[in-house]
């Protein structure tokens, strides 16, 4: 399996903790009468301004790399190489390896942040598809671990490439050296799309969530519900700020309200109790075992 180091391992973690550290804080929440969410004092999370200056940075990096050639190239390679053969558990196993010793919200490892997303499903009686859906949202993170070219492609809010990047967008104007946003066609309102053609014909910034979809979407049963969980659970400025309107369908309403379901157990389940992954796994290990084959391509 590719290694990785342990100071950029924490690097990473660091900046994708302050991402989910500013979402959770900067936006309106979205709650389903959920008991978990209306229980939460989100005040007792890391502050806006302390996370500002990294994720700052990083946006700028992003907005500046992620490009449509660049879109175009990284599907390529997703068809192309086979970055791992392995079960479910062993990706969250995997991906532990990702773990923040400087996180200020939580001591957590990645494995516990999983369960806990799916244990808060779990006691708000939420479908079994919802509570696997739950724990295996973050595993596209893997792909710092299979070669990245950095993290600006596998964290932070998406996006759609390909047409004018919305001033709903955090930080909009480091969009400014992106040479997509002075292309004639890209930077046009619908770009390469059509009026209303649906979400699932777009192109969204290259990182974990979308990398992740297209892991499951062939490998898994879920419903798709879950998959638009999966695809969207960062795409903020659709599911927050009503960005892209025109280019929703009928069917991307439905998977706006369960993206809306689904955010507040990913972002506010970080301060719950600890828990046991060794008692938990068998629960979950039979959960898996229905939607997921015993080993999937990575």
């Amino acid at each position: 399996m590719p290694s990785i180091a342990a100071q950029d391992a924490k690097a990473f973690d660091e900046t994708s903790d302050a991402i989910d550290s500013v979402n959770a804080l900067k936006g309106q929440i979205w709650n389903t009468a959920s008991e978990f969410d209306a229980s939460k004092d989100k005040t007792q999370f890391r502050q806006y301004e302390d996370a500002c200056d990294r994720v700052k940075n990083f946006y700028k990096e992003q907005h500046e790399k992620q490009t449509v050639d660049f879109n175009i190239k990284a599907r390529v390679d997703f068809k192309s190489k086979k970055r791992a053969r392995m079960g479910v558990w062993q990706a969250m196993e995997m991906l532990n390896t990702l773990v923040d010793e400087s996180d200020p919200d939580t001591e957590l490892s990645q494995i516990e942040h999983l369960l806990q997303t799916a244990e808060a499903m779990r006691r708000d009686g939420k479908p079994d598809w919802m509570q696997v859906t739950g724990l295996v949202h973050d595993l596209g993170k893997l792909l710092f671990l299979f070669g990245s070219e950095g993290q600006w492609d596998v964290v932070g809010d998406t996006f759609v490439v390909g047409c004018k990047f919305s001033d709903k967008i955090i930080y909009p104007d480091t969009f400014a050296a992106n040479p997509d946003s002075v292309d004639p066609v890209y930077s046009s309102e619908y770009g390469i799309y059509q009026p209303h053609c649906g979400l699932e014909n777009v192109m969204l910034s290259w990182g974990h969530d979308e990398y992740l979809y297209h892991v499951l979407k062939d490998q898994s049963t879920l419903p798709e519900e879950a998959l638009a969980m999966i695809r969207y659970h960062s795409f903020y400025p659709w599911h927050r700020e009503g960005a892209y309107q025109h280019l929703m369908n009928e069917k991307d309403l439905k998977h706006l309200e369960a993206v809306k379901a689904f955010n507040p157990y990913d972002l506010y389940s970080k301060s719950d109790e600890r828990v046991d992954p060794a008692k938990l796994r068998p629960y979950y290990e039979q959960l898996i075992a229905k939607f997921f084959p015993a080993e999937l391509d990575w």
